[in-house]
C-alpha cells in the first residue's frame, strides 16, 4: 500500500512552475547585458527539469540526476548575474527568475528523496547570492522563498515515506491478525465438530454404562474398545476416513485385526472427486485383505502417492489388539498388502 499524491499531479505542478520561470526569463530578455548566456542557462534548467520529472527506474532519483541538477544549480546563477548589474536602479525585476527556477528544481531533487544533493544546491545559490547583491537580496531577490519550498518538499517527502512505512506495516498487522482469526476459528469449528461426532457415537454406549453402574459384560467391553478405536481413527486419521472406511475398519477390527490409521497432512491438498477416489480404493483394499496389522499413512506432500496402505501377516505372533493399539514389530511378520494409492 503506498501513500501519496498522484504522480501526474505532481509533475504537472512542477512543470508549470518550470515554464513559468522560464516565461519570465524570456519577458526581460532585455534586462541582461547579453541574452546569450541567459538562454543558455534556460536550456541547462529545462533540460534538468524534463531529467528529473520523467521518472526513470524507481522512485528516487538516481544519483548521477541529482549531481546534474546541483551542476545546473551551480552553473545557471552564475550564467545570468554575470549579465545582471546587482546596483541597477528599480533593479533587475523578473530578469533574476533563476532563483525561483533554482528552488523548483531543488524542491523536485528533495521530493525525490534526494535531500542532501537539492540542500547542497540551495546553499549554493544562497552564498552566490550574498556575494552577488549581500545579504539584503535573500529577501529581495525570494531566495528565502526557495530555501522554504525545499524545506517543505523535504518534510512532507519525509512525512510520505514515514506514512507509507506505517501503512505497509499495519496491513501486514492487519494480514497477520485475520490470518490468527481465522486459525482460531477453524480450531473452534474443528473442535465443536470433533466433540459433537464424539458424542453421538460414544453416547450410546456411555447411557448403556450408566444404566448398567459400569457392570458390562465381556462382549461389551470389547465393544467400548472398538468404540474407542473409531474415535482414536478420528483423530488420528481424518483425512483417510469416509464411510465405507469406517466400515471395513470395523470389520477388520472385530476379526482381531489391528487397523492404524495416519494422516499426517499428505491428504490435505487432495480435493473431491479425487479423494473420493482414493477413499474408495482404500476401502477396497481393506476389504481384500486378511492381514494381522493394517497401517495406512498418507504420503509426503509433492510425492505422487496419496496414500501407502501396509498389512502384515502375524505367523508368530500372539493374537491382536481390538483398541487399535500397535503391536510391537515380530521378526516373523510377512507382508500380505503393500499398496500405494496414487493422487491422479
Amino acid at each position: 500500500m503506498i501513500i501519496g499524491i498522484p504522480r501526474f499531479i505532481i509533475v504537472g505542478i512542477g512543470a508549470s512552475f518550470s515554464v513559468y520561470h522560464v516565461i519570465l526569463g524570456l519577458l526581460t530578455l532585455d534586462v541582461p547585458a547579453s541574452p546569450e548566456p541567459v538562454i543558455a542557462a534556460m536550456v541547462l534548467y529545462l533540460g534538468a527539469t524534463v531529467l528529473s520529472l520523467l521518472r526513470f527506474g524507481p522512485p528516487r532519483m538516481p544519483i548521477w540526476m541529482a549531481a546534474f541538477n546541483v551542476a545546473v544549480v551551480v552553473a545557471v546563477p552564475l550564467l545570468v548575474t554575470s549579465e545582471l548589474d546587482p546596483d541597477r536602479e528599480g533593479g533587475n525585476g523578473y530578469a533574476t527568475w533563476y532563483i525561483a527556477a533554482v528552488g523548483t528544481l531543488m524542491a523536485i531533487t528533495s521530493t525525490r528523496r534526494r535531500h542532501l544533493f537539492a540542500w547542497a544546491g540551495i546553499a549554493f545559490l544562497v552564498l552566490q547570492s550574498i556575494v552577488w547583491g549581500g545579504p539584503a537580496t535573500l529577501v529581495e531577490l525570494g531566495v528565502v522563498g526557495s530555501v522554504s519550498w525545499v524545506v517543505i518538499s523535504h518534510v512532507l517527502s519525509h512525512s510520505i515515506a514515514k506514512a507509507t512505512k506505517d501503512a505497509r506495516r499495519f496491513a501486514y498487522a492487519e494480514r497477520e491478525a485475520a490470518d490468527w482469526q481465522a486459525a482460531q476459528e477453524a480450531h473452534v469449528f474443528e473442535r465443536q465438530f470433533r466433540l459433537g461426532q464424539t458424542s453421538s457415537s460414544a453416547l450410546p454406549m456411555l447411557r448403556q454404562i450408566q444404566a448398567k453402574a459400569g457392570d458390562l459384560s465381556e462382549a461389551e467391553r470389547q465393544e467400548c474398545l472398538y468404540l474407542e478405536g473409531a474415535i482414536r481413527d478420528e483423530i488420528r486419521g481424518r483425512n483417510l476416513l469416509n464411510n465405507a472406511v469406517r466400515e471395513q475398519v470395523m470389520l477388520a477390527r472385530r476379526r482381531g485385526a489391528i487397523v492404524t490409521l495416519l494422516d499426517e497432512g499428505g491428504m490435505d491438498a487432495v480435493v473431491e472427486p479425487a479423494r473420493g477416489r482414493v477413499l474408495d480404493q482404500l476401502a477396497e483394499a481393506m476389504r481384500g485383505s486378511s492381514a494381522d496389522k493394517i497401517i495406512v499413512r498418507t504420503a509426503s506432500e509433492g510425492s505422487d502417492t496419496a496414500i501407502t496402505v501396509v498389512g502384515l501377516r502375524s505367523t508368530g505372533a500372539d493374537g491382536a489388539d481390538s483398541a487399535g493399539d500397535e503391536l510391537n514389530d515380530d521378526e516373523d511378520d510377512e507382508v500380505d498388502l503393500w499398496l500405494e494409492i496414487p493422487r491422479a
